[in-house]
């Protein structure tokens, strides 16, 4: 019977976060509803809440529209981009080589081929951020052209199932940017040297945000922290992405919430990981600064419940103890098994402090990384989930954890 009612619920907060709040990108009204929404139920359920309040940018999108000599071109904003009414020479580079040695101040600058081959990472961006991408922050910052076209193919490892992708997605680059696909982008190279008309009407909002935490357990000098991210892309309903890990979450609350184990539990609805500045994470991050050996396990779900496939936990430096509690708990649920280790997720910032971890995914997307087109796009819809899987999996992790 639990069982049901469980499924029932896992339905009824999946409508909720994806079909009745129109998005939860960070800064939106959506987001500020979902994260609402987290906090009254896992508080209904006996859990001891706490809430942080976040700076954060919202943005409007507007469209953009670019001509050279009259010929109209396809192009999409940046996200977080400042917006432009540009008219100069286009100009272009395939390289950081060509970047470095053009004159590209004042002109619009088409950035194609292998400079464009994976998304930058926004510039103050901490968890990752390679030595290649922040050369070419700084060499832009530097020459400041007018404005950017990005043209863009297909990257799911990174930016998801999007294409075109937006080469940059940060509220603090300040040089005016749009995108667009790779055809279009060799459309445009034989009019380098002429005269290019960009608009883009993009504006960047200042808004808040929060953050959920909740804790049951004696002693918060010894927990586990069960982590999922609430917020999702522009534009996508964010179903796997991550909404069923935040509903994993609310179910593994009510399954334990009768908890009263010497560790403490530490269940937190990240605000950011879909986010250029990650201000949840950061404001974690702020926050636990000299505590991070007093966390025993980080449990971290993202993409869980997709229809095909089993659910996938990797582990991450565990202990003897915990692999062989994770080992006993693949093999008393038949829909799990353990998953190969991947990093593009919330679990890797407590691995980077030193803690063990266990990342809770699809194997189906696992097995997909590289070329699936669903995350960060409308594909990402309740229609792909199976709650059910939801189920299992806070079923697992409620035996697992009190194991």
């Amino acid at each position: 019977m639990q069982s049901e009612q469980l499924y029932q619920k896992s339905v009824s907060y999946l409508h909720t976060l994806c079909r009745t709040i129109p998005e939860r990108c960070v800064g939106s009204p959506g987001n500020r509803q979902a994260t609402d929404f987290f906090k009254r139920q896992i508080a209904s359920l006996g859990w001891q809440t706490e809430v942080s309040e976040l700076d954060a940018v919202d943005w409007e999108n507007g469209g953009a529209a670019l001509h050279v000599e009259d010929e109209a071109f396809s192009v999409l904003v940046s996200p977080y981009a400042l917006g432009c009414r540009v008219q100069a020479e286009l100009v272009s580079a395939a390289t950081i080589e060509a970047l470095a040695r053009q004159e590209i101040g004042g002109k619009i600058l088409l950035l194609h081929g292998e400079i464009a081959k994976e998304q930058i990472m926004p510039k103050n961006f901490v968890f990752y951020n390679p030595e290649e991408h922040q050369s070419i922050i700084a060499l832009l910052e530097q020459k400041q052209p007018a404005a950017i076209i990005c043209a863009t193919g297909r990257n799911p490892a990174v930016a998801g199932g999007v294409y075109p992708f937006p080469l940059f997605e940060d509220g603090d680059f300040d040089i005016p940017s749009v995108y667009t696909t790779e055809e279009e982008g060799n459309r445009l190279l034989p009019r380098v040297g002429a005269q290019a008309v960009l608009h883009s009407r993009s504006k960047r909002i200042p808004a808040k945000a929060y953050q959920v935490i909740a804790r049951k357990g004696k002693n918060m000098d010894e927990r586990i922290v069960i982590t999922a991210h609430i917020d999702a892309k522009k534009g996508s309903p964010g179903a796997i992405d991550n909404a069923t890990g935040v509903i994993v979450l609310l179910l593994l609350a009510e399954l334990l919430k009768d908890y009263s184990g010497e560790r403490g539990l530490e269940i937190v609805a990240f605000n950011g990981e879909d986010y250029y500045a990650v201000t949840g994470q950061m404001d974690y991050m702020r926050k636990n600064q000299g505590r991070f050996n007093t966390i025993v396990l980080n449990i971290n779900i993202d993409g869980a419940g997709y229809k095909e496939g089993k659910t996938a936990f990797s582990p991450f430096n565990l202990p003897a103890a915990l692999q062989t509690a994770v080992d006993d708990t693949l093999a008393k649920f038949d829909g799990i098994s353990q998953g190969a280790a991947w990093v593009q997720g919330d679990h890797s910032m407590f691995i980077q402090q030193g803690c063990p971890a266990m990342a809770v995914s699809s194997q189906w997307f696992l097995e997909n990384m590289e070329s699936q087109e669903i995350t960060h796009t409308p594909k990402d819809n309740p229609d792909i989930v199976d709650c059910r899987k939801l189920v299992e999996t806070a079923s697992a992790l409620a035996w697992f954890i009190q194991r």
